[in-house]
């Protein structure tokens, strides 16, 4: 008779578990919403602990913020740079809008989650660090701040009318044309 195996011992790795419980949140706020996910629903999720996540994040409102600066981060629609911004820009929005395209999960958390006051805050300081200073940085001259969040609510409005809502016009456009009229809504403003 052979001796039963001994449970095999799970590598701790900190930064592993970490990116685990962050990616488990990322998906659960883009999903919920804040208000709509507890962390107990992210521990279940991450394989770990309530108690892990306060250990890791803090608090649930920590842990958010974290996760919304992961999400917003990369560019997912801004593309391009100088006289190509609006052009690549308008590309990739229709691109990232039409039907049957992967979601776009930085607007979905922002959409799921504004209703809640703190949670606005933290995503609106989370604009400004990534695609709110990346366009403020890309456009010159008087009232850079201001057109580039110009430009950021005619990218988010789009992705609303076009991919949430699918209003038949933005839903039914041809891409080449609805390309076109967005690069020059956007030029106007770079």
């Amino acid at each position: 008779m052979m001796a039963p195996e001994a449970p095999v011992k799970r590598r701790r790795d900190a930064a592993a578990t970490r990116q685990a419980i962050l990616e488990a949140a990322i998906a659960a706020f883009t999903a919920h919403g804040y208000a709509g996910v507890g962390v107990r629903d992210i521990a279940a999720k991450a394989g770990v602990t309530a108690m892990l996540i306060n250990r890791y994040f803090g608090s649930k409102e920590q842990l958010f913020a974290e996760a919304v600066d992961a999400a917003f981060a990369p560019r997912t629609v801004i593309s391009g740079t100088g006289a190509e911004l609006a052009g690549e820009t308008a590309r990739t929005l229709v691109a990232r809008t039409a039907p049957g395209a992967d979601e776009l999960g930085p607007f979905l958390l922002m959409l799921r989650s504004a209703a809640d006051p703190r949670a606005t805050e933290i995503m609106r300081a989370a604009i400004a660090r990534h695609p709110g200073r990346h366009l403020t940085e890309e456009l010159a001259g008087e009232g850079a701040a201001v057109r580039a969040e110009l430009m950021l609510a005619l990218q988010a409005g789009v992705w609303l009318m076009r991919s949430v809502i699918g209003t038949d016009a933005l839903k039914d456009a041809g891409p080449d044309d609805l390309t076109r009229r967005i690069r020059d809504l956007l030029q106007v403003l770079a």
